[in-house]
């Protein structure tokens, strides 16, 4: 085929080029069964360059080359596609596959063909989704570049619009739990998303904070300081590590001079922005790819942006105050009851982080296993209703005593039952429950096997299994052997059977909890 058969002698205007980027390039796949006419494509098209980026050529020889092309590079812009190749069809059941089976719907599908009649236009429009159709001998060289420059326009936005897409989703998931942590950069990373599709630059993004944001007091302008928060592109996956050891040296220069003038910092083609708000300060955003000059507006959006970032971070560790308040609140007063019966306030964590672990075992969800932790500190909330005569006796308690003991499972329900807090209201149900049996001949209740509730089994188990492993008022800490021992000789009496085989599991694990979190007395522990 001769190359006055593809290209008539018109010679394009001279456009003025664009700088072109050897950072990236616009991929351009050719599909045709004739060498020349790559050959043909990319002389004509050798010099084209659309928003700072040249074309990178790929090419293939058929329609099966052309499928598994597309497969290894979906990020392809324009598919320059003949129609009759191995096939009269094999262009058109390539253009199916892409749409229908790789579901791309961004690449810009050309059809080129010689043979019109083979493949009429309005049919081929109408079933196939494709974005142009052209016959080889109306292409001028000169109709190439328009038809590639438009075709590249379109596929930029479409690309856009999918990126803010993809931001604006991920910020509506996060929306329901914003003040989790694992949300929060989830929010954090659409918003950086929505952003850099708004700015029209590329996927590397970046939002670290100053040790300041995590809590450190005074004002921290130490590079070294900062750790990454959230980031896209190179950046992805690498939270929680020092900036130090992510950026290099001219980067860290233009973090330390936004954190310390208080600004944003715009170089070539990359930005810093300081973020603050009325309350802290010491977050910066970092972005890059800049399309060439920032507008007035954008940097008003950079400016909004980089202060209402602060804020929402700032409502995250807001919220999680809050929680380790309420947290510590529990902590303390279970302590506080500990310490009226002469036992050591450590008792409470560790029965805590034993009912966890026994409770990931079980296969109790992360949030139910996490609402068991922290409330099962409030076993024992009720002994505050028993007299200390009682409570502290050393002798074995006389019938009329035990049953006044008894009554603090009672007490510390109705102390606890009525608060709308979810770990309070689960305090109360292991309050009632962990003093109930496998077998039903436990109290308050008598109740019996799962009607116990699971917070209630798990407590029972892990409460039995640190007091016997620690001296008590009434009696020496027992040696571990003596202990699973009895915890065994319990199954289907008082504790749940799979939780005794779950727990023999998990000694030496739970005993790593009791020598990490030791009573005052060293020799608790035989």
């Amino acid at each position: 085929m001769s190359d006055d058969f593809l290209f008539a002698d018109e010679v394009p205007e001279q456009e003025q080029p664009e700088q072109a980027s050897n950072l990236a390039r616009w991929k351009v796949l050719v599909v045709d069964d004739e060498a020349e006419v790559h050959a043909v494509t990319k002389l004509a098209l050798s010099d084209f360059s659309f928003q700072g980026k040249s074309l990178e050529f790929i090419s293939a020889y058929s329609g099966a080359e052309a499928k598994a092309l597309m497969q290894q590079h979906p990020d392809t812009a324009i598919m320059l596609l003949d129609v009759v190749m191995e096939t009269d069809d094999a262009g058109l059941q390539v253009a199916r596959y892409i749409r229908e089976e790789l579901m791309n719907n961004h690449v810009r599908i050309i059809l080129r063909t010689g043979q019109p009649g083979q493949a009429p236009e309005r049919q081929v429009i109408v079933n196939y989704d494709i974005n142009d159709y052209k016959s080889k001998t109306e292409l001028t060289a000169q109709k190439l570049f328009t038809v590639v420059m438009s075709s590249l326009r379109s596929y930029r936005d479409i690309l856009a619009i999918d990126h803010s897409r993809q931001g604006l989703e991920k910020i509506i998931n996060a929306s329901a739990d914003l003040f989790s942590a694992h949300s929060m950069e989830q929010f954090i990373d659409g918003v950086l998303q929505q952003l850099t599709s708004i700015l029209g630059c590329n996927d590397d993004a970046l939002l670290v904070t100053s040790s300041l944001v995590a809590g450190s007091p005074g004002e921290d302008t130490n590079p070294e300081h900062l750790i990454v928060f959230a980031g896209m592109g190179e950046f992805e996956k690498r939270e929680g590590e020092p900036v130090t050891k992510v950026l290099e040296q001219p980067l860290l220069d233009a973090f330390y001079a936004a954190l310390k003038t208080r600004s944003i910092v715009y170089k070539e083609n990359y930005l810093v922005a300081y973020c603050t708000s009325k309350f802290t300060h010491g977050s910066l955003l970092y972005v890059s790819g800049l399309p060439g000059q920032i507008t007035d507006s954008q940097k008003k959006l950079i400016e909004l942006f980089s202060q209402n970032v602060q804020i929402a971070y700032e409502n995250v560790q807001l919220q999680h105050e809050i929680e380790d308040t309420q947290r510590e609140i529990v902590y303390r007063l279970s302590e506080a009851v500990e310490h009226r019966s002469i036992e050591t306030g450590n008792h409470v964590k560790r029965v805590a982080f034993i009912c966890y672990d026994l409770a990931k075992a079980y296969g109790l969800p992360e949030e139910e296993a996490e609402k068991l932790m922290f409330a099962s500190p409030l076993h024992d909330v009720g002994k505050v209703g028993i007299p200390d005569g009682i409570l502290n006796k050393p002798q074995r308690l006389d019938e009329r005593e035990w049953e006044v003991m008894k009554t603090h499972a009672t007490i510390g329900y109705d102390i606890l039952k009525n608060s709308k807090r979810a770990i309070i209201q689960a305090g109360a149900i292991i309050a009632r429950d962990h003093h109930e049996k496998w077998d039903g001949s436990g109290y308050p209740d008598g109740k019996k096997g799962e009607d116990i509730h699971i917070y209630g089994r798990i407590a029972a188990i892990a409460d039995v299994y640190d007091a016997l492993r620690h001296r008590r008022c009434y009696k020496s800490a027992w040696p571990l052997e003596k202990v699973v021992a009895l915890i065994e000789s319990e199954s289907g009496k008082q504790f749940d059977p799979k939780l005794v085989e779950l727990f023999k599991t998990r000694v030496e694990k739970l005993e790593t909890i009791l020598k990490k979190y030791p009573d005052s007395d060293e020799d608790d522990i035989r």
